[in-house]
């Protein structure tokens, strides 16, 4: 039987995906971008963490790139970005910091792959002055009680006289503690919120920080009022999920976006970051179903907000596999099949056609008969079920959403650390996971 014009321009424009030095094309494509997103088709499999810490490693190497930005909580993440650099001596193991991911998911972060990459940023920052070193930081949204607390133990040591004054905006919170969706229950009832409350305590703390400046260094006043904005805007998120998801949807990805540019103000104008979040995240949302619901994302308003050639982005898939993941929200974590891909996907087609792991180029694969109509393209969550696969398909212009694509014929499932999950066994020494 003949090849098709897409089977022929598939195969032909496939790079191969096995060492390090594949990766060559990848960073001359990448060029002098200012913020390089990595994205996931899952937050479970040990593949795309493995390939995004390899590139990620040589972006920081060779590139001068100078953060780390996840999909995770602001106040473990900076944690971890402490112990990354080497801001206090400890022969701390990696996974043993990785302790501090409590909230679930744990295992997106707490998980051997991670606790390699953060090995190895420690010890590239070892010897390096302090304003050179590479940082690990959060984006989420999700950390409004610890946040809080983190402000509260910062005035308590820097401001102590600031309390009495803050007192009220955690009486205001503490009826619903530790229960953000009980908050939101009430505020959607009651037409008190406690939203001027943690909008006058960011204000009040950057307000102390012009008055008093030498009070608290520059990185401990950024933490403080980063711990501050969350609060601010993790209100929001919570009340706006009483108003329907895609609400809540764009308040978490906007205050993504915002997080990631006080973090690169951190480091000057010619600031470097990499973004590591799903690809329903990164890829940008206007080459997908989410756009004609109005919902936006990191990848669409980082676009928007800088020029085209400051942003690069890049998405995974897998064909079939494993995948750590819960059957409903707080789960205990399962190893789940993932499913060979269905029939007219992109994960299906690039395995029919390609069928070994890949490097795809977008602007290669705009010139492929076919790759302009939207296909399917799996979006594996935190909860999964893979007797319900075709619900997990988003329908996607691929050389649109993505600027490049990496493809896994075969993914294996993460290994987590806590030892409530299953069994991790060890990572391979083979590259992508050796380093």
């Amino acid at each position: 039987m003949a090849l098709t014009a897409t089977q022929i321009g598939l195969a032909r424009i496939a790079h191969r995906l096995e060492r390090s030095n594949d990766l060559n094309r990848l960073l001359a494509e990448i060029g002098e971008a200012k913020y390089v997103l990595i994205g996931e088709a899952s937050h479970g499999t040990s593949d795309f963490y493995a390939w995004r810490a390899a590139l990620s490693r040589r972006l920081i190497r060779e590139k001068n790139f100078n953060f780390v930005a996840v999909e995770g909580d602001w106040p473990p993440c900076y944690e971890v970005n402490r112990y990354v650099k080497n801001y206090f001596y400890t022969e701390t193991p990696a996974e043993e910091v990785l302790n501090v991911f409590e909230r679930w998911p744990s295992w997106m972060w707490a998980n051997k792959e991670v606790a390699r990459f953060i090995t190895w940023l420690k010890d590239h920052n070892l010897n390096l002055p302090k304003d050179k070193r590479a940082g690990f930081y959060g984006l989420d949204v999700y950390s409004l009680w610890e946040s809080l607390e983190n402000v509260l133990d910062y005035l308590t040591i820097k401001y102590p006289e600031l309390l009495p004054e803050v007192s009220k905006i955690f009486r205001c919170f503490e009826p619903y503690v530790g229960n953000e969706y009980g908050y939101a229950r009430a505020s959607a009832i009651m037409p008190k919120s406690c939203e001027d409350e943690v909008i006058g305590l960011l204000v009040k703390l950057q307000k102390r920080h012009r008055e008093a400046p030498h009070v608290a260094d520059a990185e401990e006043k950024f933490n403080a009022e980063q711990n501050a904005r969350v609060a601010v805007n993790a209100e929001r998120y919570y009340r706006a999920t009483m108003l329907g998801s895609d609400e809540s949807w764009n308040v978490r990805d906007s205050h993504m976006v915002k997080t990631l540019y006080e973090i690169a103000s951190r480091y000057g104008e010619k600031a470097k970051g990499i973004v590591w979040a799903h690809n329903t995240h990164v890829g940008d949302a206007r080459y997908t179903d989410m756009g004609s619901a109005g919902m936006v994302n990191v990848g669409q308003l980082v676009r928007e907000q800088s020029s085209r050639e400051n942003v690069f982005i890049v998405g995974f898939g897998t064909y079939e596999g494993t995948v750590i993941a819960g059957k409903y929200w707080d789960a205990p974590q399962e190893i789940m099949p993932v499913p060979r891909a269905i029939p007219s996907s992109w994960e299906a087609d690039l395995h029919h056609y390609i069928g070994e792991d890949a490097l795809l180029l977008s602007h290669e694969l705009k010139d492929v008969e076919g790759s302009h109509r939207p296909r399917g393209h799996r979006a594996v969550g935190v909860v999964y079920s893979p007797e319900q696969e075709r619900g997990n398909y988003v329908p996607s212009v691929l050389p649109d959403r993505y600027d490049s694509f990496m493809h896994i014929e075969r993914s294996s499932a993460l290994h987590p650390i806590h030892p409530e999950h299953p069994p991790a066994g060890e990572l391979p020494d083979t590259f992508p996971f050796a380093f």
